[in-house]
């Protein structure tokens, strides 16, 4: 299957600071690639350097065989109109109404008519399940819509890849598994690629296809592939209790 991201040997992290170092790892087409591990561990540097936002110390990073990094300024732009981000709160703008944020990227990016980008709006709040909420605002609306509307976004240009930082911060329970369900239909539907930056457990082993584990003790990729295959065989004891919360330690104990 071929890789729709890839890296190789990459460090990444603030100038001399190493947060992980020598990542290689490959995002197939179509996966729902969760990105986990505890807290410090460097999930959103790695989201930022696969964004584009920055750059790794060391080692580069692929989408569709193309090397991100040694790019030039015109190719990156086209490469990133392949990728939509939804941002851990959404990151709607609070001035404008849904329909003016869905709206945004397709008045900058495409040439389409008024009339038609208005009907493309329509059809990805619909998509995320917010038919008829075009003219309100954020701030009138929960957390769990202001979510789903940064999707609609976020999905606007049709892309092939989209990053999720945290999808399920701030849910309650049912609103996290109606977003986790909503992210299975997009990869499953439109054959999305999808890139999820968690630590919640329910949504790793609900959506997770393939993944990897950044161990904050190593700063290393300490595992990879299915999160379900990984805890059947974890390779060391940290995993195992990243992905039973704790649970390997009680039974030791007992």
């Amino acid at each position: 299957m071929k890789s729709k991201i890839a890296a190789k040997n990459m460090d990444i992290g603030y100038e001399k600071k190493v947060i992980i170092k020598n990542a290689t790892f490959e995002v197939n087409n179509n996966d729902i690639f969760i990105i986990m591990g505890a807290s410090g561990c460097g999930k959103s540097t790695m989201l930022k350097v696969l964004t584009g936002l920055m750059p790794p110390l060391k080692g580069n990073f692929y989408i569709d065989d193309i090397d991100y990094i040694k790019a030039d300024e015109q190719t990156k732009l086209e490469i990133m109109k392949k990728v939509g981000v939804l941002y851990q709160s959404g990151g709607l703008f609070s001035s404008m109404t849904l329909a003016e944020n869905v709206a945004l990227p397709l008045q900058k990016y495409s040439s389409y008519s008024k009339k038609a980008i208005d009907d493309l709006v329509s059809l990805k709040l619909a998509l995320v399940g917010l038919d008829g909420y075009n003219d309100y605002y954020p701030s009138q609306i929960s957390g769990g819509m202001k979510k789903r509307a940064g999707l609609a976004r976020a999905l606007a240009l049709d892309p092939e890849i989209v990053y999720f930082d945290e999808p399920s911060a701030g849910l309650d329970p049912l609103s996290s598994a109606r977003l986790d369900n909503l992210m299975q239909d997009i990869n499953q539907n439109l054959k999305t690629t999808l890139v999820v930056v968690t630590h919640e457990l329910s949504s790793i082993f609900a959506i997770g296809t393939n993944s990897i584990f950044l161990d904050a003790k190593t700063k290393t990729v300490k595992a990879r592939g299915n999160p379900a295959q990984i805890l059947k065989n974890p390779p060391n004891e940290d995993v195992y209790n990243f992905l039973t919360r704790g649970k390997y330690d009680e039974k030791r104990a007992e």
